[in-house]
């Protein structure tokens, strides 16, 4: 499986991205999703994951109630919706694909983005 995020950019805090990760080269609905992050000097953390079907989703404590993870399996996409930023949401974030159910830990999953950067300005 082949994924490819994209979406990133500058913006300022309070304002709002949508990320996009295409998945293509296997079955995108056989595939629990993450989205993880990772800010400079900073180990890769978990920041949301979803289910095969769409219908569980978990969130990390730091962006429960301001970023919505959706997929759509029709267009083998998987979304990051992301309001309210804040400076501290600056990171490159990562999209990544596992077989096995969705997981917090990102040694469980076995196919990864290239990272798109999102910058959050003050």
């Amino acid at each position: 499986v082949q994924l490819q995020a994209s979406g990133g950019g500058l913006v300022q805090a309070g304002g709002s991205l949508r990320l996009s990760c295409a998945a293509s080269g296997g079955t995108f609905s056989s595939y629990a999703m993450g989205w993880f992050r990772q800010a400079p000097g900073k180990e890769r953390e978990f920041v949301a994951g979803i289910n095969w079907s769409g219908g569980m989703t978990d969130y990390s404590d730091s962006v429960k109630g301001r970023f919505a993870i959706s997929r759509d399996n029709a267009k083998n996409t998987v979304y990051l919706q992301m309001n309210s930023l804040k400076p501290e949401d600056t990171a490159g974030y990562y999209c990544a694909a596992t077989i096995g159910g969705g997981s917090r830990y990102s040694g469980s999953y076995d196919y990864w983005g290239q990272g798109t950067l999102v910058t959050v300005s003050s």
